[in-house]
């Protein structure tokens, strides 16, 4: 089975996202450099930011979401985000009505058995777990194996945090990756076991 990756940009101060679900400036470097990061022409990153981002996105076979991002983000229209093949939303809700049943959604109950579901449908990739309340319920079960930021130079003061209301410590080992774009910085941790 592939790596479980908790995965998002970050403030420096550990949001990400403001109190009224808002990401501010936090994707402004995935537009601001001259080197396109996928097909659309519209992300564009610094040179060594794509050489660290674009590796691991093509690597990613699943991502599993909550179901307040899959609303916030309107489900984006029934096609996974970068090339992902399939999207994992935790719910405690039944699938949205009209939501086309051939799009490659999957609703569970249940971090583990989103986790178990990801891992089935992804294989020996990666499953990216978005990080956030249900990022933070990941690593709680101690299902994740790596803790991947791109920090962003801003600071919040309040909002949305990377590990959502986690209670406990966690241990991280590294950081095995530390690599500077153009306005963010790329790291990489494996959790400790």
């Amino acid at each position: 089975m592939g790596k479980v990756v908790m995965y998002s940009s970050v403030s420096v101060d550990g949001f990400i996202a403001d109190e009224n679900d808002q990401p501010g400036p936090l994707f402004d470097w995935l537009t601001g450099g001259d080197v396109a990061l996928d097909e659309s022409g519209v992300l564009k990153v610094s040179q060594a930011s794509y050489d660290y981002i674009r590796p691991y996105w093509d690597q990613i076979g699943v991502t599993i979401a909550g179901r307040h991002v899959f609303d916030l983000t309107d489900g984006w229209d029934g096609t996974p985000p970068s090339g992902i093949d399939h999207v994992v939303v935790v719910t405690h809700r039944r699938r949205p009505s009209g939501w086309g049943l051939e799009a490659p959604f999957h609703f569970v109950d249940g971090v583990e058995a989103a986790v178990a579901k990801a891992q089935e449908l992804a294989g020996d990739r990666i499953v990216e777990v978005a990080a956030g309340d249900v990022g933070g319920q990941v690593l709680a079960a101690g299902l994740v194996d790596e803790v991947r930021m791109d920090v962003v130079p801003v600071v919040f003061g309040a909002g949305k945090r990377y590990f959502g209301p986690i209670d406990a410590q966690h241990l991280l080992e590294g950081p095995d990756d530390v690599i500077q774009g153009d306005r963010v910085l790329h790291v990489r941790y494996r959790v400790r076991p």
